[in-house]
């Protein structure tokens, strides 16, 4: 599993990056967004992904990778939106969104790291587009679960359902970064 955490935590830095630098463009702007707005950007994303992956072209020349990484940060914007609530002003700095980030993302990788143990790392047996229908299905549930105003009577919260995104789109990376796809 030594692989697996450093070939994750790669992949992590490349999204943290990302979010650093539009943290210095655009600021938390996001705070503004509602939980359910989040959801449908990354429904976006995840569409494109399996619209590219069925008709292998890209009219904008960008492939699948960036669209993973928007999925993890998108992820764990909607993880800080969960905890914080949305604001209608921007209401922290980039430094503390960074902090929330990086702690966020650190539960999303322990959570990873326990059910990889238990599932024997079958995710590396699995092509990436399973990992982007099962992201799908995930945005599925986390609407109906949006839908019922989080009132479920089994199923896990929002916030479980944008963390298992979050590990599908690193282990696509990982697997797009590594050249593992199957």
């Amino acid at each position: 599993m030594a692989d697996t955490k450093e070939q994750f935590e790669k992949v992590m830095g490349i999204c943290r990056d990302l979010f650093v630098k539009k943290l210095h463009d655009y600021g938390a702007s996001w705070r503004i967004m509602r939980p359910a707005s989040i959801t449908d950007q990354i429904f976006i994303k995840a569409k494109r992904i399996r619209t590219l992956e069925i008709t292998k072209e890209s009219k904008v020349g960008e492939g699948i990778y960036p669209e993973f990484i928007g999925i993890v940060n998108y992820g764990v914007i909607g993880l800080i939106q969960l905890e914080r609530g949305f604001s209608d002003t921007v209401d922290i700095t980039a430094e503390e969104a960074l902090s929330l980030y990086d702690r966020h993302i650190s539960a999303t990788k322990e959570l990873m790291l326990a059910k990889n143990a238990d599932y024997g790392e079958a995710w590396r047996d699995m092509r990436i587009s399973s990992y982007t229908d099962l992201i799908l299905t995930k945005i599925q549930r986390t609407k109906q679960i949006e839908n019922l105003g989080g009132a479920t009577l089994v199923s896990e919260g929002i916030d479980a359902n944008y963390k298992d995104m979050i590990n599908y789109s690193l282990f696509a990376l990982i697997k797009l970064e590594y050249g593992e796809d199957c």
